[in-house]
């Protein structure tokens, strides 16, 4: 396990108000570290309409601010429990970059799995076979 990146992760996770009670950001904190060592984090917001973002996002969005787009490793901790990255998540980290296939995941109990455990199999690399066997 990565502990710097679960220490990032919690120091700026912590759910706090927004305009009105229910509407809030920080439940969620991630980290990401990036294949040149930088630790880029964010939190989520949980907005109402479905226009909240999870902190993994965040995080992202502060990576590619510099031009990074390889993450070696990742975490997203609420309330002191790591979570696994949604579905959403684990889809714009390939979009971002397919060598992020490769990013090592942090799960609970101490685990990690690599991000292409996570999607074994990815809509993407099936589409680019099925193109490839109809010769396009």
């Amino acid at each position: 396990m990565d502990a710097d990146l679960i220490q990032a992760a919690q120091a700026v996770a912590g759910r706090f108000p927004l305009s009105e009670p229910r509407l809030t950001a920080g439940q969620v904190g991630a980290a990401l570290r990036t294949r040149s060592g930088q630790i880029y984090t964010g939190i989520c917001l949980d907005l109402a309409c479905g226009i909240g973002t999870c902190a993994e996002h965040s995080a992202i969005a502060e990576m590619l601010k510099h031009r990074e787009t390889e993450v070696e490793s990742i975490v997203a901790i609420s309330d002191s429990r790591i979570l696994p990255p949604c579905g959403r998540c684990r889809e714009l980290l390939v979009q971002i970059d397919a060598k992020n296939k490769s990013t090592v995941v942090i799960l609970a109990d101490g685990k990690c799995l690599r991000l292409y455990e996570l999607l074994p199999h990815y809509w993407i690399d099936a589409h680019r076979l099925r193109n490839f066997e109809q010769g396009a």
